[in-house]
């Protein structure tokens, strides 16, 4: 996972440099998880929020219920279900509301 991070890091500079946002949140995403797996949860749920601001930002609706989702996991790894809870019910209106029945299936799977 070190060496992930290293490389999503390296990926976050150049999509800010060249002033990508649709990426710089990815890349912030994916360190997210990257800090998750290493049971960083704290970072996790740091990454993951700023990912969440650019993609409202930006109006990628599909990566802010990602972002949701990203953040539940983190809360619900804490023991702070009541967080997760709220963070994943975001991510199913958001699945509803575009048309992502997979998606919505993601998202009442995190629920259960």
């Amino acid at each position: 996972y070190q060496q992930a991070i290293a490389l999503y890091q390296q990926s976050l500079e150049i999509k800010r440099q060249i002033g990508d946002r649709g990426g710089e949140a990815a890349s912030l995403g994916n360190l997210g998880n990257a800090y998750y797996s290493l049971g960083d949860y704290q970072q996790a749920i740091a990454l993951h929020q700023q990912s969440l601001e650019i993609k409202r930002q930006i109006g990628d609706r599909r990566g802010e219920a990602n972002s949701l989702i990203g953040l539940g996991n983190a809360y619900d790894s804490l023991g702070e279900y009541q967080q997760a809870i709220a963070l994943y019910q975001q991510s199913l209106e958001i699945k509803r509301q575009i048309g992502d029945r997979g998606g919505e299936a993601a998202s009442l799977g995190n629920l259960g």
